[in-house]
């Protein structure tokens, strides 16, 4: 019996021993530098590694399929960025649906969880695009796929509690992307994301411009706008000239007139998606005396004359192709300017997409993520500033929908964040970002009104102006 019991002894011990070497070893091949950790991904490669204080934030390369349905069909390079601070503390996943910035910068929820940021580049933006561009691959679908192989990939780099967010275009794709992978992500914070259910009934959007800021402020815009159709046969003159000097064609629209009316007809909707009440100042008060230049220079300060040439829509034409095949538009019509200085209203968005580029709406695409979301969200927050356009046509709640919120910032355009909610919905909002990244402490379990960041804010990291862009685009 004893001989039996020292045998047992013996192999115990023996497989301790094998056991704890191999912990040993594994543990000495995992590389602990998080750089080294990060390309021993597979598919991850560096671009470059930029220094700022307290973090560690690399440039990469990520080799995702051109087909997530598909992977044979070939591989192109996708650019994220990483903002490392710990292991150990929670990942926000960013997206604005468009390039991804290489400067360091850290969103709202990221400062709030005082955690790490992934940040990714869209597909088929530059040079995230595959060679040749098959952009039947450019979906919904094929973006949130993108996402959910980055998060796959680096979730055992960052173990604790992951959160999607983005503002406009990339509030819409963190929403799309829990829709599809609603096992990723521990939260949703999406900002700002219209949700065009119906592409051809946009009322609401013509319902907002008649009550948005004062009367007086939308008399001057009105006036303002179409003073600069009344004025078109000069300004198309100087319009000519601005073009020239800088080299810009029209090819894509299809002539410079188009292109003027587009920019013209930005003009209002331009001004409350960035501008605030009191920028009102700033708009010609008299605009049938205002000279042809106050006229020129207001219209190109909101809208951009270069927004709808060639060189101004070609980095575009991702965004203006999903608006055509899925996301949709809006329209909206202006009842105070006189039919005959209209030409061709709100243009589609077939309009901005070379026409090399085949087409077709799906109709279905955003009544299915719609559907989704009413019924099936939870943990999710979304964020609409007031008097911000885009909020017309917005993300809503029905009964299926579990911790989850609809919050909107008094007073504020598309820039519309968590710190400019009213306190109790700030309070709320704050905690419950903080309770799904895994970090809210006892004290704001208890009492949400107890929720503040966990990060100080840093100026330069911490970005709070709205990323503006020329023409109407989210």
């Amino acid at each position: 019996m004893r001989k039996v019991l020292r045998w047992l002894l013996s192999l115990t011990v023996f497989i301790g021993t094998l056991s704890t070497a191999g912990a040993a070893t594994a543990a000495q091949s995992e590389p602990s530098d998080i750089k080294d950790r990060l390309l021993s991904v597979p598919g991850m490669s560096l671009i470059q590694e930029k220094p700022y204080p307290g973090y560690r934030y690399f440039v990469l390369n990520y080799t995702q399929p051109i087909d997530h349905r598909h992977p044979e069909l070939g591989t192109f390079q996708q650019r994220i960025t990483v903002l490392h601070k710990d292991t150990s503390r929670p990942t926000v996943f960013y997206t604005g649906g468009y390039n991804v910035s290489t400067t360091p910068s850290r969103r709202e929820p990221t400062q709030i969880v005082d955690g790490n940021q992934v940040s990714l580049e869209y597909r088929f933006f530059t040079p995230s695009r595959p060679a040749p561009a098959d952009w039947s691959k450019l979906d919904i679908w094929q973006a949130a796929s993108d996402q959910h192989r980055v998060f796959t990939a680096l979730k055992s780099v960052y173990p604790a509690n992951w959160l999607a967010t983005g503002g406009s275009k990339g509030g819409m794709t963190a929403t799309y992307y829990e829709r599809f992978y609603p096992r990723d992500m521990d939260g949703v914070v999406a900002y700002v994301a219209p949700n065009d259910v119906v592409n051809k009934e946009d009322s609401a959007y013509d319902r907002f411009f008649t009550r948005v800021g004062t009367k007086e402020c939308r008399d001057r815009l009105n006036a303002v706008q179409r003073e600069a159709l009344v004025r078109r046969e000069p300004l198309e003159k100087k319009y000519a000239q601005y073009a020239a000097d800088n080299g810009y064609t029209f090819g894509t629209v299809g002539s410079l007139d188009k292109a003027y009316e587009a920019v013209v007809l930005d003009y209002v909707w331009g001004f409350w998606q960035y501008s605030l009440l009191a920028d009102c100042d700033t708009v010609p008060a008299h605009a049938a005396t205002a000279t042809d230049d106050e006229i020129w220079n207001s219209v190109d300060t909101i809208s951009g004359f270069s927004a709808y040439t060639d060189q101004g829509l070609e980095q575009y034409t991702p965004y203006y192709y999903q608006a055509g095949t899925q996301l949709g538009a809006p329209t909206i019509h202006f009842p105070y300017i006189e039919r005959k200085l209209i030409r061709y209203g709100y243009q589609p968005p077939r309009n901005f997409v070379p026409r090399s580029i085949p087409m077709r709406f799906q109709p279905q695409a955003m009544r299915d993520v719609d559907t989704w979301v009413r019924h099936h969200a939870s943990h999710m927050l979304f964020v609409y500033g007031q008097n911000d356009p885009w909020g017309s046509e917005r993300f809503r709640l029905g009964h299926g929908a579990r911790d989850s919120y609809v919050f909107t910032a008094p007073g504020m355009n598309h820039g519309a964040n968590v710190a400019g909610l009213v306190p109790d919905q700030k309070a709320l909002a704050t905690a419950r970002i903080l309770r799904w990244a895994g970090v809210a402490s006892p004290a704001v379990l208890a009492d949400p009104s107890a929720a503040r960041p966990l990060a100080r804010h840093d100026a330069k990291l911490d970005v709070r102006d709205v990323e503006r862009e020329p023409a109407l685009r989210p």
